[in-house]
């Protein structure tokens, strides 16, 4: 029963083992959702459509950072590993009233094909992975250090969440390359495959008691929890369908400084998943007094009340579980950039300078607001850019990129995201891109 109190004493003095563990299951299940694979960085199809034109390419992205927990925290919660104290201690020391995380992930081939003097179809095959969370300092202490230091004190566990999204996706479209001479629109719709979904949203209420002796926990579970069907999963698992949409316009125009400039406005994911019947919801908004058991005579150890400690009655017992279908919105994209070039006109059609600010925002994903500065050199057919950003899931960013254009191809290869690499205790941030595309006629 919801709000039911049992006395267990001698039992728990320091902790309460089925609450932390369950709150603990969450949070690694979340990072185990995206383990088994590896978004250019913006998860923008349309972007590089001005340096290669019609082409067949593929493309792989991801990245991952916190703006509290440090690289090598976050790469030991995905791919295993021991996490020892000063791991642990190093996070702790950028904790802030309220922090997130995230991890986005995604490859696809993609292709956009003559359709006419001034429209170009576009054709994709896409997956998509995304985790993201928002926790207070308290939840990442109870989880990593217990509730020792919480003794006498309230643990605050309200308004936080945690999403993990898996998902594929057709996509249908049209590039129009010549708007105004010089402008280009472009548009698709995809249809959406739902494979995974894991949310977890606690309320204003959600905090967690213990007492100065340590021999009583009061838990408010206050606490929302969907998923898909759990008795379907993998790549080919048909748990949800939906439907997105990808806008995106380029213009030049001539500015103060530079030989010319050029805007990019894009917003890609605008859409949404039915995640079907067989989809389980979880609600709960109880009191659950934890003291300790009362052994008085041996024989009670065979009593069948014990078994109500397990900690699947207890939580069976605090929830209430419902199955029907329901929508969730996909986190949505928007990405503005504009680009100044400096400098002669190369033999190869490109200007040597080029400088971009821009500013990316990733609703629906517990992201903030980005914004960066991408500085270019053009030197033959090779160009080199650098990239400072502030904010996303980051704190600061700092990135390179380096790609090759060459009549038939281009590559590129780059990073909005390398202090995690080299800096991994002490900096959060991990990310590549790369596109490798074959041009058509």
């Amino acid at each position: 029963m919801p709000g039911k109190s049992q006395r267990i004493e001698s039992v728990v003095r320091n902790s309460c083992p089925f609450i932390a563990h369950a709150y603990r299951n969450i949070f690694l299940f979340v990072f185990m959702v995206c383990a088994p694979i590896l978004l250019a960085q913006y998860n923008s199809n349309f972007i590089n459509y001005t340096k290669y034109g019609r082409s067949v390419s593929l493309n792989m992205e991801y990245e991952s950072g916190s703006n509290a927990m440090n690289s090598a925290l976050i790469n030991k919660l995905m791919w295993g590993g021991y996490i020892d104290q000063e791991t642990k201690d190093a996070s702790q020391q950028k904790l802030r009233s309220y922090n997130n995380f995230g991890i986005n992930l995604n490859y696809d081939v993609n292709a956009i094909l003559k359709g006419g003097k001034k429209f170009d179809l576009v054709i994709g095959l896409k997956n998509q992975e995304i985790v993201n969370g928002y926790f207070t300092r308290d939840f990442y202490n109870l989880l990593f250090y217990g509730n020792t230091a919480y003794k006498g004190k309230t643990a605050d566990l309200s308004n936080c969440n945690f999403n993990a999204l898996r998902f594929q996706e057709f996509k249908i479209g049209g590039v129009m390359n010549k708007v105004d001479s010089m402008g280009k629109i472009g548009f698709s719709v995809s249809f959406l495959k739902g494979e995974q979904l894991f949310y977890l949203g606690t309320g204003a209420n959600s905090s967690l008691y213990t007492s100065p002796d340590g021999s009583q926990v009061v838990w408010n579970s206050d606490f929302n929890l969907a998923l898909s069907d759990t008795a379907k999963r993998g790549f080919g698992s048909f748990n949800g369908m939906g439907a997105s949409a990808d806008i995106y316009f380029e213009t030049e125009y001539k500015s103060v400084i530079g030989k010319k400039s050029r805007l990019v406005v894009n917003a890609n994911n605008i859409g949404f998943i039915y995640w079907r019947k067989q989809s389980v919801q979880y609600s709960s908004d109880s009191v659950y007094n934890y003291e300790g058991y009362s052994v008085t005579n041996i024989n009670d150890l065979r009593d069948t009340t014990l078994g109500d400690l397990t900690r699947d009655s207890v939580i069976n017992n605090l929830l209430n579980n419902y199955s029907e279908n329901f929508n969730v919105n996909i986190p949505s994209n928007l990405l503005i950039i504009n680009k100044i070039y400096f400098g002669k006109l190369s033999p190869f059609g490109q200007y040597k300078y080029c400088f971009s600010f821009g500013f990316r925002h990733i609703f629906n994903a517990n992201y903030i607001p980005y914004v960066f500065i991408e500085p270019e050199y053009t030197y033959r057919n090779f160009n080199f850019g650098a990239h400072i950003g502030y904010g996303g899931y980051m704190r600061l960013s700092l990135g390179a990129s380096v790609s090759l254009n060459r009549p038939g191809w281009f590559f590129r290869l780059g990073s909005n995201s390398l202090q995690g690499f080299i800096l991994p205790n002490k900096t959060s941030g991990q990310g590549v891109y790369l596109t490798l595309a074959k041009k058509l006629k």
